[in-house]
Formats: C-alpha cells, structure tokens, sequence
C-alpha cells in the first residue's frame, strides 16, 4: 500500500519534516516536505496528496487555513494536525473541519506511519 500514498508534510520546525519524510520514505510512501505554509499551500494548489500532515501553528497560513483549504479544494485528502499545542478546544475546531486526527507532540513515528496508511485508506475509498 505505502508505494501509492502521496503525503505533503507541514511544519515550520525543519528537524519535523526532516524526521518525518525520511522515515516515511523508508516505508515506502512518496513523500514531499515543506516549511512554510504559503509554499504547501501553492503545492496543494498544482497536486492532490492522499494525506496532508500539518502543524497547528506557523507563520503565514496556520494548519486550520491549511485544514480549511483541503477541505474546501480536495475533500477526499486526508488531513492530520500535529500540533505541541493540544488544546481541546483546538481538537473540537480540527475536527469540525474535517481532520482525520489530531496528534499532539512529541509523537513517535510509527504511529503517525499508521495514521497515515489508516488515512490514506480513507482518501482512496472517497476518490473511488
């Protein structure tokens, strides 16, 4: 399965993304990272990903615009917010907009692995 998922990753903290697209790469999912959150965006704007893994807070466009974005523009793409924040507050308005899930650092790897597999599922399911 994972040599067919297509993931964008957004973090402004560059060790995040660094962390997270080489170990998914390892497991095989086509993997594209961004620090800045105007770039991703404009990346989403040329390319449909299965899963977009966000941060909560960055400058320029935070996860909810981005959350807001995919939902509006590519409704079957799976959305996971991570987040050092983990307000439930923030969790209740991630997933009003549609999130997969919300995940609060630090994570390990392997679960946001299994998220995203879990949610890539998901994607594929509403593209069909």
């Amino acid at each position: 399965m994972g040599k067919n998922i297509e993931v964008l990753v957004l973090d402004d903290e560059a060790i995040v993304c660094e962390r997270l697209k080489e170990f998914l790469e390892d497991k095989g999912l086509k993997v594209e990272a961004f620090t800045e959150s105007a770039r991703a965006v404009a990346r989403l704007r040329e390319k449909k990903f299965d899963v977009v893994v966000t941060d909560m807070k960055m400058p320029g466009p935070t996860g909810m615009d981005v959350l807001k974005f995919i939902k509006g523009e590519q409704p079957s793409t799976q959305a996971i917010v991570i987040t050092a924040y983990g307000a439930i507050e923030n969790f209740r308005e991630t997933e009003a907009l549609g999130a997969y899930d919300y995940v609060t650092k630090p994570f390990q790897l392997a679960n946001i692995y299994n998220l995203i597999v879990k949610a890539a599922k998901h994607a594929k399911k509403e593209q069909a």
